[in-house]
């Protein structure tokens, strides 16, 4: 994958993020909200802000100390 993919699939899964984000706080604000969607949602997030920072990780030149 080189620099030009890698940056444009950060950006999808950062807007993937904001959706998310917008999706639990919505979830969150329904007194009546769904623990085990809610939960699934939380856990979908953590992955991508994982993935995020390992394509970011690849972004960002070694640096021999």
């Amino acid at each position: 994958m080189d620099e030009q993919e890698l940056r444009r699939r950060i950006g999808m899964l950062r807007v993937e993020h904001r959706d998310l984000d917008a999706a639990i706080a919505a979830l969150m604000a329904n007194a009546a909200a769904d623990q085990l969607q809610l939960a699934r949602l939380k856990k979908r997030k953590l992955r991508l802000r994982d993935e995020i920072a390992s394509l970011e990780d690849h972004l960002v030149p070694d640096i021999i100390a």
